[in-house]
């Protein structure tokens, strides 16, 4: 397993070894025990695919408030996507900065995503399945999520096109302007 930093704190790529012959491939995308060894503890409660059939399909960017924040590890089983971490937590030296990766069926690269950030994916390719673990079980009432295109942020999306949205990411509010009960340093 290799282990790469991003430019934001905590966020970071995570790639599974490959094992193959003749017969195909295999990975191990989690392992409690590799994962304690690189200084990620983490007790996944919950595993979830979404599947996506149009190019240009926008989900996020989602987070959970307080205490049913969610850490994530998400990875991209079929097609390609272009997957976005926020920092949203106030008073961090990144307050507002993104980070992006596309995770695809063929680089099996995944992105760990912890609490007290937005996450957000647009797909790349018709036919897209995303698989992600998490820490904490979904809570509608903690529910939130900010703008796709908040320009105070400035996520430079990948293609250049209206995304399909749902009617409730359509209504996400600015950065700015969302709850939010993150604070840099606490957990």
């Amino acid at each position: 397993m290799k282990i790469t930093k991003t430019n934001l704190e905590d966020v970071v790529i995570i790639e599974p070894s490959l094992f193959g012959d003749h017969r195909g491939w295999f990975m191990e995308t989690y392992s409690e025990t590799r994962f304690k060894e690189a200084g990620i503890a983490l007790n996944f409660v919950q595993d979830n695919q979404s599947f996506s059939a149009t190019k240009g399909t926008l989900r996020g960017l989602h987070y959970q408030l307080n205490p049913k924040a969610q850490t994530k590890l998400v990875r991209c089983t079929r097609g390609a996507i272009y997957d976005v971490a926020v920092d949203i937590r106030k008073g961090s030296p990144s307050y507002g900065k993104w980070f992006g990766i596309e995770l695809t069926a063929e680089n099996k690269k995944q992105l760990l995503i912890p609490q007290g950030f937005a996450h957000g994916f647009m797909t790349l390719t018709d036919d897209v399945e995303v698989q992600y673990k998490v820490d904490e079980l979904y809570a509608p009432e903690c529910d939130r999520g900010i703008t796709w295109n908040d320009s105070s942020i400035g996520i430079v999306w990948p293609i250049d096109i209206v995304p399909i949205l749902s009617a409730k990411d359509e209504k996400a509010p600015l950065l700015k302007d969302a709850e939010n009960n993150f604070v840099y340093g606490e957990s």
